[in-house]
């Protein structure tokens, strides 16, 4: 018999084994138990494997929520190939961006994408297997060669029988990056178990994990039902379900496709879900104001933990919940993609304290203070404000990106000591903690999207009206933020929201789409040419030149 490792392959497998009967997934009227999970997902990567997928290949998902989504990642580790997540928003050259990035082989999909592969497969030269999960679409799946979920599994064996596996077999997450495109974050499995994951600790009082093999007494006794609101194509959400799944506790996911405050409540009502996982603000608001227009309509008993990640949760909004659930617990996590989980809140925050809030320093958790090159960064002193950091395990770096690896990943006072820069700003305090103020750079976080200004200025750059173009934040009571365009007009032109908004849809997401327009004489720059964002925020929160 092979040996073990930390390998989430390996892992669920022995859960599987532990307790095959225990149900393990939900979503919708889509149920499973462990061994039902474990057997389709041999099936799968028997059927990838005879496609010519191997140990390392990258496999897309592009998926809505569902209980596929699962067992293909799944599959993908029994084999050692490599899930890539596919957001379901992008378009034509956002999704041939990442196909080509991440030099996928295989993209596993909803039918509904048919058209949308199509239209960019052909550049995207690696990518010969496609594999369609049925849903009340019709696309005809010969217009890119693809197969049908369950008839590509149908012949497959259900049994166990696949090469040893490693620590570093990668998991990649792909996550927006500087020039707005995404970035792969490589994740080695040993390092994203304990960074992201706990460690397989988060439900037992025997903590992390010591040896692979020790999962099996970290299985809840008591089955724990979680819920993570956010799509799996989100790395909050993806490990989440990883946490539950390798705990022997049960996934329930959310299978609506927009976000839908009553439907959600009436799923967790009926599946007695135990811990909500949500996004911020964002998710929170909706949810409170159906929890308040439907007064004693849900038996929501169960609940015990509301938890966030990836964006704002408000203090005003966490105390909202504690009067809906007053023996709920809340929590509110910090961390990203490159950095799993870094901690949370540990409620040591000042009255009047603008920041997201205050967590533990470690020999593995500090704040770095940036030099003018990476060798001249260093550790913080007490009441210095640098950029919030990790250490330990951590990422591998971007895929196929040495150049942002290098100012990301780096050995502060050449100590041999890799550290993984955030991009957070944070304050090291004289107590010795930390204090989290949130992105540094222009990064907007709506609802907890990372939008890059960059990019969406060149959508509206390529409407025929617009001269120039600057985006900004500005607050939004449900997002936290929203995205905000200052732009000049070219002569004898006139421009409205909607119709810049039309235009700029081409080009990118509509999560992307500004929500306030402001048309200026010009748009303000330095004399270099760089951009002034503060001077634009100025305008844009002004509301002067604001154009419905």
């Amino acid at each position: 018999m092979a040996d073990k490792h930390f390998n989430i392959g390996d892992m669920f497998e022995m859960v599987a084994d532990a307790m095959p009967e225990r149900e393990a997934l939900v979503c919708g009227n889509s149920r499973a138990t462990f061994q039902q999970l474990e057997q389709r997902a041999n099936r799968l990567a028997h059927y990838m494997s005879a496609q010519g997928v191997k140990a390392g290949d990258h496999v897309g998902l592009y998926m809505y929520n569902c209980n596929e989504y699962i067992e293909a990642m799944l599959a993908c580790f029994k084999i050692r190939a490599v899930p890539i997540n596919v957001n379901y928003r992008y378009v034509n050259e956002e999704l041939l961006y990442i196909f080509d990035n991440a030099n996928m082989v295989a993209c596993i999909h909803h039918r509904e994408f048919v058209p949308a592969i199509a239209e960019v497969r052909d550049a995207a030269k690696d990518l010969k297997t496609f594999i369609s999960v049925e849903d009340a679409t019709e696309h005809d799946l010969s217009k890119i060669g693809a197969t049908e979920f369950e008839a590509a599994m149908s012949s497959q064996s259900d049994q166990r029988d696949f090469d040893e596996r490693a620590d570093d077999d990668l998991f990649i997450l792909y996550t927006g990056g500087t020039t707005g495109m995404p970035k792969g974050v490589m994740w080695p499995h040993k390092n994203v178990f304990f960074a992201a994951m706990g460690g397989g600790g988060f439900f037992s009082p025997l903590g992390p994990l010591e040896q692979p093999e020790d999962i099996v007494s970290r299985i809840s006794e008591n089955q724990m039902i979680g819920m993570p609101l956010a799509p799996l194509m989100h790395g909050a959400s993806w490990w989440y379900a990883c946490i539950l799944i390798l705990s022997g506790n049960k996934l329930v996911l959310n299978p609506l496709r927009s976000f839908d405050g009553e439907g959600i409540w009436q799923v967790a009502a009926d599946e007695k879900v135990n811990s909500i996982q949500i996004v911020g603000d964002a998710m929170a608001i909706p949810l409170l104001e159906s929890l308040k227009g439907n007064e004693d309509r849900w038996d929501l008993s169960a609940v015990f933990n509301i938890g966030s990640g990836g964006a704002v949760f408000s203090p005003a909004k966490q105390e909202e919940f504690k009067v809906q659930f007053p023996n709920c617990f809340i929590t509110n996590a910090f961390g990203s993609s490159e950095s799993g989980n870094m901690g949370m809140d540990n409620g040591n925050k000042k009255e009047g304290d603008s920041s997201l809030g205050n967590v533990a320093r470690s020999e593995f958790m500090d704040v770095i203070v940036e030099g003018d090159s990476p060798a001249e960064a260093r550790h913080a002193k007490p009441g210095e404000q640098g950029i919030f950091s990790r250490s330990g395990y951590i990422p591998a770096g971007y895929y196929g990106d040495e150049a942002k690896t290098a100012k990301t990943f780096i050995d502060v006072e050449g100590k041999g000591k890799i550290w993984l820069l955030t991009g957070d700003a944070a304050t090291l305090e004289e107590d010795g903690t930390i204090t989290i103020f949130g992105r540094g750079s222009n990064c907007i976080n709506s609802g907890g999207e990372k939008i890059f200004p960059e990019e969406v200025e060149q959508a509206l750059k390529a409407h025929p009206a617009i001269y120039d173009a600057l985006v900004v934040d500005t607050p939004d009571d449900r997002f936290g933020a929203k995205v905000t365009a200052v732009v000049s007009v070219r002569e004898g032109f006139d421009v409205s929201l909607k119709a810049v908004q039309e235009e700029a849809r081409k080009l990118i997401a509509g999560y992307k789409l500004p929500r306030e327009l402001h048309v200026v004489a010009e748009v303000p720059r330095g004399p270099n040419g760089k951009p002034t964002y503060a001077e634009a925020k100025k305008i844009a929160l002004s509301q002067e030149f604001l154009v419905s």
